[in-house]
């Protein structure tokens, strides 16, 4: 297998580092990304990103929502 060098900025070096599992190589975490298999929640991907303080005010405020909104269950 040939290799080759790539230049990322450091914030991509840092979202593909959250991304690695066990002794998966940085190789295997491009190739999953390219085939767009890359498992994992919301929660895994909200935290890969870099800390947004507006983006976490408007967190806050979906959650606030969510929890002030009542579901009823349909009568049959």
């Amino acid at each position: 297998m040939g290799h080759k060098t790539i230049t990322i900025s450091d914030e991509a070096y840092k979202a593909l580092s959250r991304l690695k599992r066990g002794k998966e190589s940085f190789t295997d975490v491009i190739l999953k990304l390219a085939r767009g298999r890359v498992e994992g929640t919301l929660l895994d991907y909200v935290r890969s990103l870099e800390q947004d303080e507006e983006f976490a005010e408007i967190m806050e405020d979906v959650v606030r929502e969510r929890r002030r909104i009542r579901l009823r269950t349909p009568r049959v």
